[in-house]
Formats: structure tokens, sequence, C-alpha cells
């Protein structure tokens, strides 16, 4: 399926050779500035380095051109470090280039995405699906292959920023409406039939909280004006909440949260 570009809106003069994309994908977002850039580390020296993996030539010409946009304009720095059509291209990229961040679709020539999720080598690099996929089962599946974060292509425009800014920070990126897919999914694989509540981990009442925050896919900041509370506050609890589920991660957690009947969605 082709997919148009619309760059934001701002001084376009630094960004080569974009006037072939066509209109009407993405569009102008006025938030993309130098200071939507700020609650990630600006002192980052090293450029991002990026694998961009879609079948179409020109969304990924898209992308490039919308990296290299976010580049020129504020504090991360984006660098192409290969391009893939296909899940063995993308295998054998990410195994050379070891990328900091891949931009995967899902719907490849011949193969799909989830298989690269399974099959990379290089489970350092951090993906961010970008997909047409609105199935419960796509979202559900990738996540559980382990990207670390899903967004819908309609929603780059308003999402792709921050879903970036949040995935280098080691967090999971789920838009409400995308947590929702998962956990449609996630509830239907368990046939709705959770067990009774687990006794053996006690929460505090604000845990539990944060908890049901982190479950419904909250980012830190998210949680911290939902609960007015400090981001640094936020941190600590759910690293407390790890160690007392005995989790590695925020997606385990929410899952281990729900299966155990801890937390109701």
């Amino acid at each position: 399926m082709t997919q148009n570009f619309h760059l934001p809106a701002g001084n376009h003069s630094s960004v080569k050779n974009h006037s072939h994309i066509p209109h009407g994908y993405l569009n102008s977002h006025p938030n993309h500035h130098p200071s939507s850039h700020s609650s990630v580390n600006a002192a980052i020296a090293q450029p991002i380095s990026v694998l961009l993996v879609d079948d179409n030539p020109d969304f990924r010409q898209g992308l490039e051109s919308l990296l290299e946009f976010y580049s020129t304009t504020g504090t991360l720095k984006f660098r192409i470090v290969g391009r893939a059509a296909s899940v063995e291209q993308a295998i054998a990229l990410a195994t050379q280039q070891c990328p900091s961040l891949v931009l995967l679709d899902l719907e490849l020539a011949q193969s799909d995405g989830i298989q690269f999720l399974q099959q990379s080598p290089q489970k350092q690099s951090r993906v961010l699906v970008l997909s047409g996929h609105d199935d419960d089962d796509w979202v559900y599946q990738a996540m559980r292959a382990g990207a670390r974060g899903y967004v819908f292509k309609h929603k780059l425009s308003t999402q792709l920023l921050e879903a970036i800014q949040v995935i280098l920070r080691e967090e999971i990126y789920l838009s409400p409406e995308v947590a929702t897919c998962f956990f449609r999914s996630f509830h239907a694989q368990l046939g709705r039939s959770l067990p009774q509540h687990n006794t053996t981990i006690h929460l505090t009442e604000r845990e539990r909280e944060v908890l049901h925050c982190v479950v419904q896919g909250a980012s830190n900041e998210a949680i911290s004006e939902q609960l007015n509370i400090t981001v640094g506050t936020v941190k600590a609890y759910v690293s407390t909440i790890l160690d007392k589920m005995e989790v590695r991660s925020r997606t385990q957690a929410a899952l281990k949260a729900l299966k155990t009947g801890l937390i109701e969605n």
C-alpha cells in the first residue's frame, strides 16, 4: 500500500530533495520544534543510528526525510545506516550495522515483520513498529515478539517523535488506541478467565495506582501528571514494583498484573 508524506510545518530548507514526496499522508504537526525533544537527554553526542525496514521505497524515503527534518530542528540527530525491503535484508543489515533504532513495517514482501523480531540477532536494537495494521492480534504478536512500541501509520504525524523519545528512554510506547488493541487480544488469549488474585505480591495503594497506569500503557510523564507526583518518584515506584513482581520490564509487569488478577484492566 502506497503511503504519502507531509513534513511538519517549518523551515524545510535544510531537508534535501523531499519535493517528490506526495501530499496527503503526514499532516503538519504544530509541536514539532526543538523544545519537543527536551525530555530526552540533549547531551547525546552521537547521531542515533536507524535501520528503515519497509518494502515501499516511497514510504522509506518519506521516513528518511522526516528524520532528517527532526535532526535539523531538534536535539536528536539521526543517521540512516540501512534500508531494507525484506526480512532477510533487514537481518543482514541489523547484524552488520547494529542500529540503535529499527523502524519496522509488519507487512513485507514474502514475509512479515514478526519474523524479523523473532530472528534478529541484535536484541539490543530498539524496534518501533510502524504499521497500517490495527488488528488486535498483529499488535499483540508484535509486542510479544519484542517490539518496544507500535504506531499506526495514520498516526505518524502526531506520535512518531514521541514514540522514538519514549523507547530511547528504555520505556515502552503504546498509545491508548494501541494499548486497547493489545489488551483485547491479551484477554482473548486468556479466554477472559483470569486466576484469582495473587496474594503473594504485596503492593501499597500508591504502587497499585502506578501499576494500573502502567497496565494502561501510560508513560512516566503521563503517570506523573495523573497522580501529581514527580517523574523521579514515578521511576522509583516502577522500579519497586518490578522488584516486587519479579519481572524485568513494564510490559512483563502489565502482563503479570492482568494474568494474576492483581490489576483489572
